[in-house]
């Protein structure tokens, strides 16, 4: 290949093109998708951007105050300045500046659920053996405080957290004791199936101001299916935790979110309608991960990624309607990639991150008080892979930052340096996710053409952009105010319980 001598991208026709990326829309070859840098973008005629990097667009077209408007194009250099796009792409990534603002305790392993995706390696209600103990729990306390964010969410996870409830009681208030002394902003947060809450821990649950998070797959049959206990029950149990959740925190407080398996892929509109049912106002259409037991009963559960996005395409035209008809729902992952396309700020979403946000977002304090940036990796190590560790608790933060492991997230964990993402126009809104990669492929790059993860990325983005470009205008403004959404946003919310 010859490459153009670095004089042919200079001005010739009165403007001078800026670090770009685009692609071909896939509902219509005869439009292209350009992104800038910092991820502003526009859509346009497929002849007049080849004009425009042919440096032949006419200094009247409409076209050209949009591209330097979206910092891809510099129409007078003399009187312009790369301050603008600087000053976005700061925004765009700011999330660098504080360090993991996500600390997740895991504070046992035990769960009275057998569902057959679970990710994690979970351990019988008498396992006691699996829980998080007091020294190691005060240890990881104070390794939190060491890390600069001026705003901390703190999860608890399990197995069943509430199992342990003792432990995250002792850890919250270990937490608040120390922030008397050094103001963060904390924001508590308990995964759990709600079953068997009580009265006295909404108490203590109440008195911090905890959000709930928990899983709900559909319907009563289609639930009970995915998480099965003895009694066959999950389903009432998690509805009656649920509204004893709300009744006491107040409705925003208990979020949930569906785990898809196979069987889930037919039906979408009743699972939404069940969300609708119980009043919740969000959905999150999660698909299965390649971790714990889930791997073992892909053949049962799984699914390729193309019936992934039918069965999302589906769904996404029934919540269109249900809002349509007066009832506001979100799907919180569509209003994710929504707000990487029509705001310029950055978010707490660790998996949309580049630099990876495994490590730099968050960080994972597991019971026996080994430390892994991010739940996944956790995961790895559980079915006897141990290769994302950073190290332990009693370790410093510097520590876990020179690991091997954390070599691993950063070598890997950029998306504009990796093979086919460097070229990808969505890579400005999009991240890397080393461990994933490394779980469905065994290599930390990936081979990104037949990536899980990237094909259900630009399959999503490529989606909504056509449903925004041809829906009416009443679909754009809800499409529009679902990117806008306030409530943060964190890998937290999105692990089931």
């Amino acid at each position: 290949m010859k490459f153009r001598p670095r004089d042919a991208f200079r001005a010739s026709a009165g403007y001078q093109l800026l670090p770009m990326r685009f692609r071909r829309l896939p509902w219509d070859g005869d439009r292209v998708f350009v992104s800038s840098m910092a991820g502003d973008w526009l859509t346009m005629p497929a002849a007049a951007f080849q004009a425009f990097v042919s440096h032949e667009l006419p200094d009247d077209s409409p076209y050209l105050a949009d591209l330097q408007a979206r910092h891809l194009a510099v129409i007078d250099v003399s009187k312009s300045s790369l301050a603008p796009l600087l000053s976005q792409y700061r925004s765009r990534k700011s999330y660098l500046m504080g360090g993991p603002a996500l600390h997740i305790f895991v504070v046992s392993l035990r769960c009275h659920h057998t569902c057959s995706y679970c990710q994690v390696s979970r351990q019988g209600v008498n396992a006691q053996a699996f829980d998080l103990a007091d020294s190691p729990a005060e240890l990881a306390v104070e390794r939190l405080f060491d890390w600069p964010s001026p705003e901390l969410t703190i999860e608890f996870q399990g197995g069943e957290p509430l199992l342990n409830f003792e432990q995250v009681m002792r850890i919250t208030r270990l937490i608040v004791a120390r922030n008397q002394h050094e103001g963060r902003a904390l924001r508590f947060v308990l995964a759990s199936t709600l079953h068997d809450l009580t009265e006295a821990q909404l108490d203590f649950l109440a008195e911090h101001r905890f959000k709930l998070s928990t899983s709900l797959d559909g319907p009563e049959w289609l639930h009970n299916a995915n998480r099965p206990r003895p009694g066959r029950d999950s389903y009432r149990r998690t509805i009656e935790g649920i509204e004893r959740g709300r009744r006491r925190l107040g409705d925003d407080a208990v979020s949930a979110l569906t785990t898809l398996t196979k069987l889930s892929l037919t039906v979408p509109e009743e699972i939404i309608d069940e969300y609708r049912k119980l009043g919740l106002h969000s959905i999150s259409l999660r698909p299965l991960s390649p971790y714990g037991f889930a791997t073992k009963t892909v053949s049962r559960t799984g699914y390729a990624t193309s019936d992934y996005l039918t069965f999302y395409k589906r769904a996404f035209e029934h919540l269109v309607a249900v809002n349509q008809s007066g009832y506001a729902m979100d799907e919180s992952y569509a209003a994710l990639l929504l707000s990487q396309l029509f705001t310029s700020f950055g978010h707490g979403y660790v998996d949309l991150r580049s630099p990876s946000g495994a490590g730099l977002g968050a960080v994972i304090y597991d019971y026996d008080g080994r430390v892994y940036p991010s739940d996944e990796a956790r995961m790895l190590a559980a079915m006897g892979d141990p290769t994302w560790c950073l190290g332990d608790v009693s370790q410093p933060v510097s520590a876990w930052l020179e690991s091997p492991a954390m070599a691993s997230v950063l070598f890997a964990g950029v998306a504009e340096a990796l093979p086919t993402c460097s070229d990808c126009a969505y890579v400005p809104l999009c991240g890397a996710d080393p461990v994933e990669h490394y779980a469905r492929q065994r290599d930390t790059v990936g081979h990104r053409p037949t990536s899980d993860f990237c094909q259900r990325n630009m399959g999503l983005f490529d989606f909504l952009l056509e449903r925004f470009e041809k829906g009416s205008a009443e679909d754009q403004r809800l499409m529009q105010r679902w990117a806008m959404r306030q409530e943060p946003v964190e890998e937290a919310l999105h692990v089931a319980a």
